[in-house]
């Protein structure tokens, strides 16, 4: 069975630190677990790298880059040894340029932690070979339900596709930087903004073109730009939704729970 997720993947290494906050989202990705051991391959889009075409990590044995700052020592010691997949990067490149896109190959990226944080929860064994993807830098909502359109022929039985971000990325209300007034709306707002995702990902009774259009412009939601004050982390969902709705999969809520106090939202398709 084909299947297609987005996940949060948290704020920086803290889901790996038994951060409170982070408690029930690292419970989620630890519960995927099942899931993911079915795949030979994943295809992971990551939030933390952007550039103007899809870019994928060829390498036979990616290194790890650590982007993120101020934490503890031994989360820059931190390893997630699983193979790459340039083999399938060249098939993937194939068959976006026959959708508009000039995919571009990158021998020296590593593993970001939009990668070996959740997948440090979701396969500990790291033996699964992952397919590194960027997003686009254009931030265009529009292209990124191409670009999973375009991906979908891939997503087989044997091949995942996780796209992962975060539904809410306002990192001074993540890091407790808002007065206490600040803070109550902004969980009234991330909230709404939830609720109406939430609706645009899973309504079953949503027509494609309502729904295309709908995170086409995603911006005009309410709460939309306090949850994502700029829609990298958002964007991966794009993906996962144009893949999903190419091959007529069937949505669902895996994580509908607070982070750090604010309303938080992951998804499945099969």
């Amino acid at each position: 069975m084909a299947q297609v997720f987005f996940i949060p993947h948290g704020g920086g290494p803290l889901p790996l630190m038994d951060d409170p906050g982070y408690a029930r989202l690292a419970e989620m990705l630890k519960g995927l677990q099942a899931d993911v051991a079915r795949a030979k391959v994943i295809i992971l889009v990551t939030a933390h790298w952007e550039t103007e075409q899809p870019t994928m990590t060829v390498s036979e044995h990616p290194g790890m880059l650590y982007d993120y700052n101020g934490f503890p020592e031994e989360t820059y010691r931190l390893k997630y040894p699983a193979p790459g997949a340039p083999a399938l990067a060249k098939k993937v490149a194939e068959t976006l340029s026959g959708h508009g896109f000039n995919a571009e190959f990158d021998q020296n990226r590593g593993f970001d932690h939009g990668t070996f944080v959740p997948m440090m929860l979701m396969r500990p064994e790291a033996d699964i070979p992952i397919l590194q993807m960027s997003v686009l830098s254009s931030l265009d909502p529009a292209q990124h339900l191409a670009l999973g359109r375009a991906l979908s022929p891939i997503i087989r039985d044997d091949t995942i596709l996780i796209g992962s971000g975060f539904s809410f990325h306002n990192l001074k209300a993540l890091q407790g930087r808002l007065s206490e007034g600040d803070a109550e709306t902004g969980k009234a707002l991330a909230a709404q903004f939830h609720a109406w995702l939430d609706d645009a990902a899973c309504d079953p009774e949503l027509p494609a073109d309502k729904r295309d259009r709908a995170l086409i412009d995603w911006a005009a939601a309410p709460g939309a730009r306090f949850c994502q004050p700029r829609e990298e982390h958002l964007l991966p969902l794009h993906v996962c939704i144009g893949a999903a709705q190419a091959a007529n999969m069937t949505a669902r809520k895996i994580f509908g729970e607070p982070v750090k106090g604010y309303q938080t939202s992951g998804y499945s398709w099969n």
